[in-house]
């Protein structure tokens, strides 16, 4: 069971060689907060239109707070992550070739399109090894689904990357969620792009009190 100590944990090491940097701004933290209870793991309602009104009041746009939904709605695609590659493991184990056998033209022309050289997928194969070639090989349709619906806050772009991957990481590392792969990769990514241990233990503080899922009407 991965337990927010062992998140903390994970985290200081990532951090241990970081320069502390800026601590978050009030808007950027009410973006955080609502994310947390927006989440899909969480959808405390109240508490989002509580901090939705906190971040419009530090100078979010609307665009903003429904760009942070569209990213945050993404969260589901960590039941694709995990069970994909452990079907394929399982269909492997029954000799199933389709898991095994080279990739034929279709499925081919779409790695080279979403993937090819591109090194976030390296980083990202590390954390979640042999997702993609999973997902490609059981579903082409999903796997290209998976692309175009990721890229979606990431093209609206009304938000900086570095606020959209601590964003990312909180809602990774919630109490309800506890997603060790997606926090590692979102806190690598924000430290690339120039958050500071400051930031990044805020983000994670938020994320540890985020409430649990108490259900909607």
């Amino acid at each position: 069971m991965v337990s927010l100590d062992d998140i903390r944990t994970e985290a200081l090491a990532l951090l241990r060689s970081v320069e502390n940097g800026d601590p978050l701004n009030e808007r950027t933290q009410a973006l955080i907060e609502l994310a947390v209870r927006a989440s899909v793991t969480t959808l405390d309602m109240t508490g989002f239109e509580r901090f939705a009104e906190r971040a419009l009041a530090a100078g979010a746009s609307g665009a903003q707070i429904h760009e942070v939904l569209v990213l945050v709605s993404g969260l589901g695609v960590h039941s694709l992550m995990e069970g994909s590659r452990r079907l394929a493991r399982l269909m492997r184990d029954r000799g199933h070739d389709a898991m095994t056998a080279p990739l034929d033209e279709q499925r081919s022309n779409l790695w080279a399109k979403h993937v090819g050289d591109d090194s976030y997928w390296d980083s990202f194969e590390r954390e979640v090894p042999g997702f993609l070639d999973a997902l490609l090989r059981l579903s082409p349709e999903a796997f290209e689904a998976f692309f175009h619906y990721c890229a979606v806050p990431w093209k609206t772009g009304t938000l900086s990357a570095v606020t959209k991957e601590l964003i990312s990481m909180a809602v990774d590392a919630t109490p309800t969620h506890r997603y060790l792969p997606g926090m590692r990769l979102h806190l690598l990514n924000a430290i690339r792009l120039g958050a500071g241990r400051s930031a990044i233990l805020q983000a994670l503080e938020i994320a540890a009190g985020g409430p649990s899922h108490c259900g909607v009407r």
